[in-house]
């Protein structure tokens, strides 16, 4: 065998196949990118690891899936990168050095050290030549360096506003970030606090990133999609003005329903809006803030559950309604919030539910400008929200048309001034400030006289300080604004050489994850944040892998980057992802694994008991790749059974390697082409686990044909064993590997391309062809599959069973779907 790479036939031992042949990917470089321009190039990426521990159960399944699809381009001939890096700033590495008593740096690199070696162990085609850190200072200049991009086009802003805030990791968390009101990291019940903070206005970008998904329709998963436009969620309607007395200025109101303003009676403003501590009279201050103090102590989720009894205070002063000057009160409520529109929403109590709800505890008034034919909801307590003939509403009386009401009221609006048809989104501008120390520092020199300053892009990066021995706690704000941060925090202005500060945030790691991609197809390019050349040879990614749990987060804020960076000039493509893939959980039991619940499977342990190959195989052959996986369903060791039969099987072979395929058992012939064509298949559409079955069933067909008296000598048989080694390397790259040298073969499988069926051997010889009688199955019988009418009826008839049914019979009518039924029609 050459290049030192021997095998034994005496048996699969797969802890010496996983160090030798590890150890010849690495020598070798065996899934380096050529980039060479002789293979039509294909980049397969995995969302790349947080380096909180060692690789677990759930990165088993996800980086096993990418590697199919990574291994198989290169067997299909394709130049394939396949990267890898990890997202190395953040909160839990920031948590966990705290809670150890050490850096976060050190605790995040000997994190990053233990998953290396964990990754190169489990068998992953990586080019290690593309590895990058987030952390790294190579990287993180190129994060500030975007930023500052950003903010010349006005993208990046500061801001003063009510912001989520988790108390038990003392930092600001976007929307995204927060699920069912509690912090998505830690659990904590998120709360409000309000602060000075820096913003993407993602929102300028909402209707590309909505009208954009037409490009990556049919090859993101739908719920994805789904999930995005929800978020985004586009809303068409109109702004209104309103005027609140003692209130210079006119309050901007939006709504869907224009056409329903004669039944506005009150406005409802959110408490913790700037705009209710702003027209609150001097009589109702005490009691407003009094409320203020509740709310804040109340989730989001609280406040908007249709369960949530609804409260609210008079602000004590009154608005006026622009379509008809009426007078209606202004209130406080839990069930408005801060981040709507201006923080106000006009209140239609007939026809909205919750409005109702309110108006009916408080004694508002309530008034009905839509005849839905339903009860009137004074009497029964129940809202209308049909469509109907208008009422109440002035000029607008009798007409049924709901979208013609929309449209006077519109043109109402803008002819007078006090508003305009519109559409809104409901997602917000992305809120990326945090006060931790572990993460990329924001770019910004904070001076009395010019006020925000960027860094000069000659400065850059600014680097973390040390901090080493420093408390690291968090306390509600940056340990870079403490004493031990001076020297780093105080600097001189870069405009005006007076004194200064730096920004003392840190980006949220979403920014990091937001760009990583494109740095990967060049990552210690030194000239700019990557090589345009070698992102335009390499970019969109063709399969993207990961958690559909990054739907509104990571995925969204990568489509609004990528973008940016086109609108920049500095890409040619606007979406990033061509083609995105799912996987489901590994869970125990039925539930989410936990220590607590004692139901933890350890992937050290699984890949020590029964190997890598068994480990990577049963994550695959458990079930499509986007349902969850229930450990206790499964059975490594049925699959390491499996893959030592396999072996055993390549290892019988003694057909030379020359041998014609031709020459040998045709009946195997035809199984393997089959599998062939099956199996290629099911690899283009994602169907993984069939094809470990296919797999099983070649196997099982192979060592049939051996017992049965072809041999291990027959030509066909190695034809059999080759291939699949080829189909099980994406699955079991040690045992393939070790199967492909068992047969004579040159290292390494991986470098092999992928067979093609042979045509002719796809036409079976015989098929069975079923044969009713008055319209009953009454026989199945072996026929040629050119077989003729004449002679399939003579077939059909002279079946025992089938003369038996006819009997005495007169056959009237014989129906022909040739080759596979006759059906004969009698009386």
């Amino acid at each position: 065998m050459s290049d030192g790479v021997e095998t034994s036939r005496a048996g699969y031992d797969a802890a010496a196949a996983q160090e030798k042949w590890s150890r010849y990917w690495s020598e070798h470089g065996t899934f380096a990118a050529l980039d060479d321009g002789s293979k039509e190039r294909r980049y397969m990426l995995d969302m790349f690891a947080y380096p909180s521990g060692d690789l677990h159960m759930g990165h088993a399944e996800a980086f096993a899936i990418g590697d199919v699809v990574a291994r198989y381009w290169r067997l299909k001939g394709y130049d394939v990168m396949h990267p890898v890096g990890w997202d190395s700033f953040g909160l839990p590495a920031e948590n966990a050095a705290i809670n150890h008593g050490t850096h976060p740096a050190e605790w995040t690199y000997a994190n990053i050290d233990t998953q290396a070696a964990s990754f190169r162990r489990y068998g992953i085609s990586f080019d290690w030549s593309k590895r990058l850190h987030t952390s790294d200072e190579e990287y993180y200049r190129w994060t500030q360096w975007l930023f500052l991009r950003f903010k010349e086009r006005g993208l990046a802003y500061r801001k003063d506003s009510w912001a989520n805030w988790c108390p038990h990791d003392q930092t600001v968390l976007a929307n995204e970030q927060v699920k069912e009101g509690r912090c998505e990291r830690c659990g904590a019940v998120v709360t409000k606090r309000q602060l000075n903070q820096w913003y993407f206005r993602i929102t300028d970008y909402a209707q590309r990133l909505l009208d954009d998904m037409g490009e990556i329709e049919g090859h993101w998963p739908e719920r994805v999609l789904a999930m995005q436009r929800n978020w985004i969620g586009r809303s068409e309607g109109a702004y209104v003005d309103f005027r609140i007395d003692g209130h210079d200025e006119p309050v901007r109101v939006f709504t869907t329903r224009p056409d329903t303003l004669y039944g506005a009676t009150f406005m409802v403003v959110a408490p913790d809006s700037a705009l209710a501590d702003e027209v609150v009279s001097d009589e109702r201050r005490p009691a407003f803030e009094e409320y203020l103090e509740a709310v804040k102590k109340k989730t989001e989720i609280e406040r908007q559950s249709t369960e949530h009894v609804k409260t609210g205070v008079d602000l004590g002063v009154m608005a006026t309604n622009p379509v008809n000057g009426a007078k209606i009160p202004v209130w406080a409520a839990d069930y408005v919030l801060s981040d709507y529109g201006t923080g106000a929403i006009m209140a239609v109590p007939a026809h909205d539910q919750r409005d109702l709800d309110f108006a009916n505890k408080y004694g508002i008034e309530v008034i009905p400008v839509i005849d839905t034919g339903e009860a009137d909801p004074r009497e029964s307590g129940i809202a209308t929200t049909g469509d109907g003939a208008y009422q109440n509403s002035g000029d607008l009386d009798g007409l049924a048309n709901k979208a013609e009401g929309i449209s006077r009221i519109c043109r109402f609006l803008d002819d007078n001034h006090i508003g305009e048809a519109t559409i809104t989104y409901r997602l917000r501008d992305w809120l990326l400030s945090r006060q931790r120390f572990w993460g990329c520092p924001i770019p910004v020199i904070h001076c009395a006289a010019c006020g925000d300053v960027p860094v000069p892009d000659d400065q850059l990066p600014v680097r973390l300080p040390d901090l080493r021995g420093a408390d690291l706690a968090p306390k509600g704000v940056s340990p870079l604004a403490g004493e031990e941060a001076r020297a780093w925090r105080e600097v001189s202005c870069p405009k005006c050489g007076g004194p200064a500060e730096r920004d003392t945030d840190t980006m949220d790691t979403f920014v990091d994850s937001s760009w990583y991609f494109i740095r990967y197809c060049s990552p210690h390019y030194s000239d700019g944040p990557f090589d345009p050349e070698a992102v335009r040879r390499w970019m969109p990614v063709a399969q993207y892998v990961g958690g559909v749990e990054h739907a509104t987060m990571h995925l969204l804020y990568s489509r609004f980057f990528t973008k940016v960076l086109h609108d920049m000039g500095m890409i040619d493509f606007d979406e990033p992802f061509s083609a995105l893939m799912n996987q489901g959980q590994v869970i125990n039991q039925g539930r989410a694994m936990s220590k607590s619940l004692g139901n933890g499977v350890d992937l050290g342990k699984q890949i020590d008991a029964f190997g890598v190959d068994a480990v990577r195989t049963t994550v695959i052959f458990a079930g499509p790749p986007e349902e969850d996986i229930d450990w206790a369903d499964v059975s490594p060791a049925s699959i390491l059974k499996f893959l030592q039969r396999a072996y055993r099987v390549a290892a019988d072979v003694t057909a030379p390697s020359d041998a014609d395929p031709a020459a040998g058992d045709l009946t195997l012939r035809r199984a393997t082409h089959h599998a062939v064509a099956e199996i290629t298949d099911l690899l283009e559409s994602g169907r993984f686990n069939v094809v470990v079955a296919r797999i099983m069933e070649l196997v099982n067909a192979t060592r049939k044909a051996i017992d049965s008296g072809c041999g291990p000598a027959d030509p066909a048989v190695r034809e059999a064993v080759s291939f699949t080694a080829q189909a099980l390397s994406m699955f079991a790259p040690y045992v393939a590997e070790e199967m492909w040298a068992a047969i004579g073969n040159e290292p390494s499988v991986a470098n092999s391309s992928w067979p093609t069926a042979d045509p002719a051997l796809l036409v079976a010889d015989e098929v069975t062809m079923v044969v009713q009688v008055a319209g009953k199955v009454r026989g199945k019988i072996q026929v040629p599959p050119d077989i003729a009418e004449a002679d399939a009826v003579a077939a059909a008839t002279a079946d025992p069973n089938v003369k038996r049914h006819i009997g005495d019979k007169q056959i009237v009518k014989v129906i022909a779907r040739l080759p596979k039924m006759i059906s004969i029609v009698v009386k």
